[in-house]
């Protein structure tokens, strides 16, 4: 076991549904999935089971390979995965999530890609950027794609809505 080298690094644990446990490496990326996990998707996600989630460390940490073949999902393949990947049973929504600190929102571009991957897939799709804070996401704003959402960790109740008439109109007086 010496001869391993095995590092004992400080771990995020994320709870996935059915109380299955990981530990993350350690960073701003992996802690910004873990909000994503705990707080969008109990908040938004309709019951989303996660289906796929990649570590800096590790990038298949877990992986429903059975259920993303039953939706029709593209092969795993580590160049053009989203971070998080979860399934709603309830809206059979899929959510692609790129969790955002420092590059690579769902700019035009990883939406077209993203789009062509999911041709097949039997859920209608949801593209999500989260950021773990406004001024992350300002850095970024000009790069978001319509037809897309945008989530921020730091108000987890709120997203921003990259969309056209889906989501507009009046708000009750109060």
């Amino acid at each position: 076991q010496e001869l391993s080298r095995n590092r004992q690094l400080a771990r995020t644990p994320v709870t996935l549904i059915g109380k299955q446990e990981l530990s993350f490496s350690p960073g701003k990326h992996n802690q910004l999935q873990k909000h994503v996990i705990e707080n969008f998707l109990p908040i938004f996600g309709y019951g989303a089971e996660v289906l796929y989630v990649g570590d800096t460390e590790n990038k298949f940490k877990y992986s429903n390979a059975t259920r993303l073949a039953s939706l029709n999902f593209f092969e795993l393949a580590h160049d053009k995965l989203p971070d998080v990947v979860a399934y709603s049973l309830a809206k059979n929504w899929l959510f692609l999530i790129e969790a955002v600190t420092t590059a690579n929102p769902i700019n035009e571009l990883r939406l077209r890609t993203l789009k062509q991957l999911t041709m097949q897939c039997s859920a209608d799709v949801v593209y999500v950027t989260a950021f773990p804070d406004r001024a992350t996401y300002r850095k970024f704003a000009h790069e978001i794609a319509w037809e897309t959402e945008v989530w921020l960790a730091d108000s987890p109740e709120h997203m921003i809505h990259f969309n056209g008439d889906k989501f507009i109109g009046p708000y009750q007086r109060s």
